[in-house]
């Protein structure tokens, strides 16, 4: 059942590669749905990495196989997430800095290369997109066009919640990925 699990989220980074390389791509038609929420602090467990996107097959392979090692899957307590600390559209794809990881229990206790970190932005422009992994980046434009339409100013990096546990058994179309931007009033 583990190898499973691994298989299936390994399955996950060839459509990640292709998806996070082109994330400044346009989302296809839909009406987006944005909300504000206030969330908890949560941590999580990543491998930080500065590059291209592309590399993320490469970094998620190091994040599964370190985390096996160590033996902390069953401390896992969400979603695969990516947080993404600048963008294509201003950086060059070599100094773009990005994580990807999992939510873990606050007891987890990894060691390197893997970092625990803590989810600190308390408030968080939320909205799903539905869609390939390279059209997330429209999505993020959406977004970010809400938050000045409605009073809000983003302050942080972006989280990148993957819903889809087996992503090769979903239609590109129908992927969910939830993106988190954090905000605060102006």
């Amino acid at each position: 059942m583990k190898t499973r699990s691994i298989t299936s989220i390994l399955a996950a980074v060839a459509l990640m590669v292709s998806a996070l390389a082109a994330l400044a791509g346009p989302a296809r038609s839909q009406e987006l749905a944005v909300t504000v929420k206030d969330i908890e602090s949560f941590p999580y467990c990543a491998i930080a990495h500065k590059g291209p996107y592309s590399d993320i097959g490469a970094v998620i392979g190091q994040l599964i196989a370190a985390m096996q090692t160590q033996a902390l899957f069953p401390q896992v307590r969400g979603v695969m997430v990516g947080v993404y600390y600048n963008s294509p559209g201003d950086t060059k794809p070599a100094d773009l800095s990005w994580e990807v990881g999992f939510v873990v229990s606050a007891q987890a206790a990894p060691q390197p290369p893997l970092l625990k970190k803590v989810w600190e932005h308390k408030t968080v422009a939320v909205a799903m997109h539905v869609g390939p992994y390279d059209k997330t980046g429209a999505t993020i434009e959406k977004i970010t066009a809400w938050l000045a339409a409605h009073g809000y100013k983003a302050g942080g990096p972006i989280l990148e919640r993957y819903f889809d546990q087996n992503p090769m058994a979903v239609k590109p179309e129908d992927l969910r990925t939830e993106i988190w931007i954090p905000c605060k009033k102006k």
